[in-house]
């Protein structure tokens, strides 16, 4: 379903119908609660309900109701919610790098809080309303959670606060540099010597998300475990805007 996204920004950019008839033949009638680097349908959705929020463009009144859809099924207490929290409040979908669809949903749902602050827009899921504060404040749940407000008071961004991973699961950072290291050494010379060792990485990937904590908020920064201590650029790409946009709200 990567290719709805794709549909949908090229409407937008060219506004080309072909672009817009060709999305609506693409799991018209699927439903979604979730939002990753292999199904983008929940963002295709999000993107197209902006015509409908913020111009007024009622063509586009299916999209907003499949993107209200998918935020019912997000939002805690929501009748339709499809979504787990961990304890300490984390949004829990997956087991393996849990934080891309943490930060790829949030960012969806900063996005659809900011249309429904242009267009003063609320809507229900069940008997349950939802504002654009609802949407904002989940978010920065979200992210203050991430950043360390969590059980471990852990934050998952290489670099961030006082307590962050140690033993990424990432070849350039648990690998000296060669000013350190100017002896070469082969491609399984590496495993013994750096990946298989409980020492810190060496080198500190400053800004690096990790896949994030166990559904119980358990984190055991081994290098060893992938799902968990490895991090990515679908991890991270979502959370930049997302950032930018919590700045700029509580800034002002």
């Amino acid at each position: 379903m990567r290719i709805s996204h794709q549909a949908a920004w090229l409407w937008r950019a060219t506004n080309d119908a072909s672009y817009l008839n060709f999305l609506q033949t693409l799991g018209a009638n699927d439903a979604t609660d979730i939002f990753s680097w292999d199904n983008k349908l929940a963002g295709a959705r999000v993107l197209l309900a902006r015509r409908t929020l913020v111009d007024n463009d009622k063509r586009f009144e299916s999209f907003k109701q499949q993107a209200e859809d998918f935020m019912c099924r997000i939002i805690p207490n929501s009748p339709s919610s499809s979504t787990s929290y961990t304890q300490g409040g984390l949004m829990f979908k997956l087991a393996e790098s849990n934080l891309q669809y943490v930060t790829s949903i949030t960012f969806l749902l900063s996005t659809y809080a900011k249309y429904m602050s242009a267009s003063k827009y609320t809507f229900n899921c069940g008997n349950v309303r939802v504002s654009s504060s609802t949407l904002r404040n989940l978010a920065k749940q979200q992210v203050d959670y991430i950043l360390g407000e969590n059980p471990l008071k852990m934050s998952y961004m290489v670099g961030f606060g006082a307590n962050f991973p140690k033993r990424i699961h990432h070849r350039g950072s648990s690998i000296p540099s060669k000013a350190s290291h100017p002896q070469a050494f082969g491609c399984d010379n590496g495993f013994q010597s750096f990946f298989y060792t409980s020492n810190p990485n060496p080198n500190t990937l400053i800004g690096a998300i990790v896949g994030g904590p166990n559904q119980n908020d358990g984190f055991p920064d081994d290098r060893t475990d992938y799902s968990h201590s490895e991090p990515a650029t679908y991890i991270n790409a979502a959370i930049v805007g997302l950032l930018a946009y919590l700045a700029g709200s509580y800034s002002s």
